[in-house]
């Protein structure tokens, strides 16, 4: 039996995440939105495009949570996207009120599936569905860091003209302005990239990072990311469905770890069937903890806000 994944939100994210799942055949894909026949219409389109790419996926589209029964991982990308000039604590409320009903109703069909939330503020809104869902940890993860060390890592390549499948690098801490890119652990083919590029060169890449995000916002003008945040999605649950075992930056809820205790915020995390395996402590210098700490204070304003 294949396995399932639904997908909460048909706009441009949840729309292409479904389209990655199909063409890697990982899982039969739901896609479902408030908005009627948007769902079905591009589910069609994309079940009709599977016999060219010789995938036996099935694909189907509903307004209907009902139609989410059973499914092994639901990624939640519903919510208003981020339009210019806004910032992400300016979706806070409208997603909170969003996230909240959707996990509301996805609980209630797929009551033993893993959560991947991709809804901005992102820290937020996966503490938001945690605390909603009453799910423990491993079944709750938001996607983040690996965007964002995406995002690290094509600008390293770039840099340095190499191959991205050479470069190694991640991001630790919330999502957003305070993200903390730790050049220490980044590498190309196992060279520390801080022999490769003077200490300038890095802290314009960890800036272009941290404003990865608003660069395409202010690119498109009226929409945001789709491409990167979805594909990241897709590699979330392709380690969870193949049991890879896989370490990738995930927003996990920490318990202690890295000294932070109730909040969400990017760590690197061990991903497998039952969702979050393990988080990886990593030594941080002072420097790095003071930032994640900045990180983590950001999340807290932000999750006080609506009370989660």
């Amino acid at each position: 039996m294949r396995k399932k994944v639904t997908i909460v939100g048909a706009g441009n994210v949840g729309a292409t995440a479904a389209h990655w799942i199909a063409s890697k055949e990982l899982a039969d894909v739901v896609l479902i939105d408030v908005a009627e026949g948007i769902p079905q219409g591009k589910a069609l389109d994309l079940l009709e495009a599977m016999p060219i790419e010789k995938r036996d996926v099935h694909v189907i589209g509903a307004n209907d949570y009902a139609e989410a029964a059973n499914s092994d991982i639901v990624v939640i990308t519903a919510g208003i996207p981020r339009k210019p000039g806004m910032s992400r604590d300016d979706l806070l409320q409208t997603n909170y009120k969003i996230m909240s009903d959707v996990v509301n109703k996805v609980t209630a069909v797929a009551p033993n599936s893993i959560l991947i939330i991709v809804s901005n503020p992102l820290d937020a809104m996966a503490q938001a569905a945690f605390k909603q869902s009453k799910f423990n940890r491993e079944r709750v993860i938001g996607m983040a860091g690996v965007l964002d060390s995406a995002r690290y890592r094509t600008f390293i390549a770039e840099e340095l003209k190499v191959s991205v499948e050479n470069v190694t690098a991640f991001v630790l801490g919330g999502h957003g302005d305070t993200m903390v890119p730790l050049p220490r652990y980044s590498s190309v083919a196992g060279i520390p990239i801080a022999e490769l590029m003077d200490a300038a060169t890095i802290e314009r890449i960890v800036q272009r990072t941290r404003d990865g995000g608003a660069e395409i916002v202010k690119h498109l003008k009226t929409g945001s990311a789709f491409y990167a945040p979805s594909a990241a999605a897709v590699e979330m649950v392709e380690a969870i469905l193949k049991d890879k075992k896989k370490i990738l930056p995930c927003a996990a809820y920490l318990q202690g770890e890295y000294g932070i205790s109730g909040y969400y915020i990017g760590v690197p995390c061990k991903l497998g069937e039952r969702g979050l395996e393990q988080i990886i402590e990593i030594k941080l210098t002072p420097e790095e903890e003071k930032a994640l700490k900045k990180s983590a204070d950001s999340v807290k304003e932000l999750c006080a806000v609506i009370g989660v």
